[in-house]
């Protein structure tokens, strides 16, 4: 495409390259070997994005897994609080108030149930209802996401009209109807694309980085 999309700003074409283009070279899948929590070495796949990749995205990224851990954390104290107090506490055994009825009649405390076991069960249903409140939340905010970005093939239409210039660090629309060619920066961008997805709102909150400076493009 030389001498058709040069870039308005420095009139020159040999560092320009298509939005979807510099998108996609900036993002890489990488397979390496760690330990886990056992010490067992196992292969990882990662995606490695460049920060030009990351500005030049066509869609705000899907919320984090911080509460999907949390609730992950809460199920493993759950489960382990549960096996404890069953364990210890003598939970579904036949006499379950753990004491023991000898001639007399009258009940006398089983020394092997260890004081205070019963408060496993209280931990073991906190955790347990903190696992389940993290998980829908997590799920809900997963669907408002994906109602949020109904409007991406819009934004993608635009976004794939762009071409980015590695020497001024702008993006310039060729062939857009009502789009001039002036040099935008890269939030300018994303602001434009966001909003013809109709997600603009979120780019005031995603700001776009610019990897030359390293800090929000205005």
């Amino acid at each position: 495409m030389r001498g058709t999309h040069g870039c308005p700003g420095c009139g020159r074409d040999d560092r320009v390259q298509a939005v979807p283009a510099a998108y996609l070279a900036g993002r890489d899948r990488v397979t390496g070997r760690e330990r886990d929590a056992d010490g067992d070495l196992r292969t990882v796949t990662r995606t490695v994005t460049t920060g030009l990749s990351d500005a030049l995205a066509p869609v705000p990224d899907p919320p984090g897994h911080g509460i999907a851990g949390l609730g992950v954390l809460a199920a493993v104290v759950a489960l382990g609080t549960f096996v404890g107090g069953v364990q210890a506490g003598h939970w579904f055994e036949d006499d379950a108030s753990g004491v023991a009825w000898p001639e007399t009649g009258r009940p006398v405390p089983d020394a092997a149930a260890p004081p205070g076991f019963a408060l496993l069960g209280w931990i073991s249903a906190a955790a347990l209802l903190a696992a389940v409140l993290a998980a829908v939340v997590t799920l809900r905010r997963r669907a408002a996401h994906a109602r949020r970005l109904g409007g991406r093939a819009r934004a993608e239409e635009l976004w794939s009209r762009g071409w980015y210039c590695h020497r001024c660090g702008t993006v310039h629309l060729d062939g857009v109807p009502g789009e001039d060619r002036a040099p935008l920066t890269l939030q300018r961008f994303r602001e434009q694309v966001w909003e013809r997805g109709g997600y603009g709102d979120l780019a005031a909150v995603h700001r776009a980085v610019d990897p030359g400076r390293g800090r929000g493009a205005g």
